[in-house]
């Protein structure tokens, strides 16, 4: 397995003085696991960011904290801020090399499906990743879901179907469904639906104009 690399330093700031850090482009992260001493560093954002977009966040990283200090770790938690999307916080977690890992991997769905192509179909993902437990070694990047297998309405995709290392074990019933393709709504079922939410505004405008005129009744005998 060729090695992710991805640098950082140790980091002294901490709470609000880590803001200036985050203006020159670093992002505050801690190094943490099982039997160790927790380790604040920073790290280069755009460094991080084109390793996500590379391999993703189910990768072992070889962290090496100010040249010299190497740290095989997983991401496990990426903390943004929910208006401008920037990264906040890091959390790394060190692994040991010889010892199962629990982690989430993501499903990345690939080809075309005849069912929503060529019958106007939906598609409908029913999970976007799962729980795997393996050494940190075999961890994937991802796992594809071959959506092109699903050709008609009673198709579907579920976990056993999908394919996977015998180094990894899922998290999950194997008859779980991932993803199928639900058939387009007929113009009765689009009528039927625009007439029941129609009813319920109607329904609750004459909730409201029969309340009015009961509190005024009330107020008047109270005087």
């Amino acid at each position: 397995m060729d090695k992710i690399k991805l640098g950082a330093k140790k980091r002294a700031e901490m709470g609000r003085k880590t803001n200036k850090g985050r203006k020159n482009g670093e992002v505050p992260a801690v190094v943490y696991g099982k039997g160790i001493e927790s380790q604040p560093v920073w790290v280069n954002v755009l460094e991080f960011r084109r390793l996500l977009k590379k391999h993703g966040e189910s990768v072992v990283i070889d962290l090496v904290i100010d040249g010299k200090d190497e740290r095989n770790v997983i991401i496990h938690e990426v903390q943004k801020d929910p208006v401008k999307n920037t990264f906040m916080h890091l959390d790394f977690y060190q692994v040991n090399m010889k010892e199962k890992i629990e982690t989430e991997v993501e499903f990345i769905f690939i080809g075309e499906s005849e069912a929503v192509k060529a019958l106007g179909g939906v598609l409908v993902k029913s999970m976007d990743h799962v729980k795997v437990r393996c050494l940190p070694a075999d961890l994937p990047s991802h796992i594809d879901v071959d959506i092109s297998k699903i050709t008609n309405f009673e198709d579907h995709i579920c976990i056993k179907d999908l394919n996977i290392s015998d180094k990894v074990e899922l998290e999950a019933e194997l008859e779980t469904v991932v993803a199928l393709v639900a058939p387009p709504r007929t113009e009765e079922e689009l009528t039927s639906l625009e007439e029941k939410v129609e009813g319920d505004v109607t329904k609750v405008e004459g909730v409201v104009k029969e309340e009015a005129p009961a509190e005024e009744g009330k107020s008047e005998e109270k005087k």
